[in-house]
C-alpha cells in the first residue's frame, strides 16, 4: 500500500504500537504546493493519477502560445530572422519533449520508489529497535518535500539566476522568433515574452525541483545508511540483502531523456544556426553524463560502508566454518584409511561440501555497492540518446549508414 495524501484537514489515527513497528509510506513523488496545485486544478488525483491530461495541459499552456503568437508575427515560418519557431529545434526539444518528460517522471518515481523504504522493514534488513529512527528519517523526507519554502525558493531561483543564465548564456544574439537584435541588447517580442518568463521558467523550474527532491532522496537513504542494518553476505543478490536498490536509478530514466534532450536542442541551435562545431560540445555531452549519473546513482555508494563489512565479516565467518567441516570431511573419509566407496556414494556429506562451496563462493562474489556496472552503462545510454541525432548535423544520412555498416561488416 503506497502512501496516499489525504484531504486538506483530515487526520490519521495511530497507535504508540503502530508507529514503532511499521514506518510511514514514503513517495518521493507525492506533496508539495505543485502537487496541491495539481490536485486544485484536476489535473492529478491522490496518487497522481491522469499523468497525460497532466502532460498535455502544461505542455500546451507552455508551447502554444508560442506558435500563435509568432504565427501572427509572421515568424512561425521565415520572415526578418534567421529562426523562424518551426525550425528552433532548441525550443521544441524543451517544451515538447524535456518537459512532458519530466512530468510523467513524476508517475514513474512515485510507483518505482514507493516500495523500496518498505523493503527494509519486510525484508528485516532494518534491526526492530532502529525502526523509530527509520520512521523519524521518513517524516523529516516527508516534511522537505512537502516544504512550501523549498519550491518558492526554487521559483525565485528559477526568475533571477534561471533569467539571467537563459538571457546572457543560451538566447542567441541575433534575430530569432522571439527576440530581434536592438543596438547593445536584444527585444523580446511578444512570443519571446511568453518563451522567456513563462514557458523556460516552467521547464527550469520542473527540473529544479527534480534536483531539490533527488537531495531529499539522497539524505533518506544516508540516514538509512547509518542505521543497524542486517546484510547477510550469503545473501543469493550478491549485494547482502540491497540488490533491491539496484533497480532504483531506472525510475529517474524520464529525467535523464529530459536533460538530454535540453543539451541536444541546444546544440542543435549552435551547430546548425550559429555554424558552430559540434565535437566543440563533448565537453558538456561528456559532462552532462556524468552528473546526471553521479545524482541517480551516487546515494547508494553511501551504503558502501555497510556492504564492506558485512563481506569483511561474511568472508571470516565462512572461512572459518569451511575450515572446520573440509577438516572433518577429510578426517572422517580420507585421513580414516581406505574409504568405503558405497557408504561416500551414498553419504549427504558430498553434497554439504558441495552445498558449502556454492555458499562461499556467493560471499566471495558479494559486491560492496548495490548496483552494477553495466547499470552504470544503461543509464550512461540512455541520457546520452537524445544527443545521437547530433551526427546528423556533421554527417549525412548516407556517411552515418556507410560507416555503421563498415563497423558491422
Amino acid at each position: 500500500m503506497m502512501e496516499q495524501v489525504l484531504p486538506r484537514g483530515a487526520r490519521v489515527a495511530t497507535t504508540e504500537t503502530a508507529a514503532t513497528t511499521k514506518p510511514p509510506e514514503f513517495s518521493l513523488a507525492l506533496g508539495g504546493p505543485l502537487f496541491e496545485l495539481y490536485r486544485g486544478a484536476h489535473l492529478s488525483g491522490d496518487a497522481l493519477e491522469f499523468p497525460l491530461r497532466r502532460a498535455l495541459a502544461i505542455t500546451l499552456f507552455a508551447w502554444l502560445p508560442l506558435a500563435v503568437l509568432s504565427l501572427l508575427d509572421g515568424h512561425a515560418f521565415g520572415g526578418a530572422v534567421k529562426v523562424p519557431f518551426l525550425y528552433d529545434l532548441e525550443a521544441h526539444a524543451r517544451i515538447l519533449i524535456a518537459l512532458p518528460m519530466l512530468i510523467i517522471a513524476e508517475v514513474v518515481v512515485h510507483r518505482r520508489l514507493s516500495p523500496v523504504i518498505r523493503h527494509f522493514v519486510n525484508r528485516r534488513i532494518v534491526a526492530t529497535e532502529d525502526l523509530p529512527k527509520l520512521t523519524a528519517a521518513i517524516n523529516e523526507a516527508r516534511r522537505a518535500r512537502n516544504s512550501v519554502w523549498l519550491e518558492l525558493f526554487l521559483l525565485v531561483l528559477v526568475y533571477t539566476l534561471g533569467l539571467w543564465v537563459f538571457r546572457n548564456k543560451i538566447e542567441l544574439g541575433f534575430a530569432t522568433w522571439y527576440a530581434m537584435p536592438e543596438s547593445t541588447h536584444m527585444n523580446l517580442t511578444p512570443a519571446g515574452y511568453w518563451y522567456t518568463y513563462i514557458s523556460v521558467p516552467i521547464v527550469q523550474f520542473m527540473l529544479f525541483r527534480w534536483y531539490a527532491r533527488i537531495v531529499v532522496w539522497a539524505r533518506l537513504l544516508w540516514r538509512i545508511s547509518k542505521l543497524n542494518l542486517h546484510l547477510s553476505a550469503a545473501h543469493p543478490d550478491r549485494t547482502g540483502g540491497l540488490g533491491f536498490l539496484g533497480a532504483t536509478p531506472y525510475a529517474f530514466v524520464p529525467l535523464l531523456v529530459a536533460q538530454g534532450s535540453l543539451l541536444s536542442g541546444l546544440i542543435a541551435s549552435r551547430v546548425l544556426f550559429a555554424g558552430q562545431d559540434l565535437l566543440s560540445f563533448k565537453t558538456e555531452a561528456g559532462g552532462l553524463i556524468g552528473v546526471m549519473l553521479l545524482f541517480v546513482v551516487g546515494p547508494l555508494v553511501m551504503f558502501y560502508p555497510q556492504l564492506l563489512r558485512a563481506k569483511r565479516k561474511g568472508a571470516a565467518q565462512y572461512a572459518l566454518l569451511a575450515n572446520r567441516y573440509v577438516f572433518g570431511f577429510e578426517k572422517k573419509w580420507i585421513e580414516s584409511g581406505t574409504p568405503n566407496t558405497d557408504q561416500l556414494l551414498g553419504t549427504a556429506d558430498l553434497q554439504s561440501l558441495a552445498d558449502l562451496g556454492d555458499s562461499y563462493s556467493v560471499v566471495a562474489q558479494m559486491r560492496t555497492l548495490p548496483f552494477k556496472i553495466t547499470d552504470m552503462i544503461h543509464l550512461a545510454v540512455v541520457t546520452a540518446a537524445p544527443l545521437l541525432p547530433l551526427i546528423l548535423t556533421a554527417f549525412s544520412a548516407e556517411e552515418v549508414l556507410s560507416r555503421l555498416a563498415k563497423l558491422l561488416l
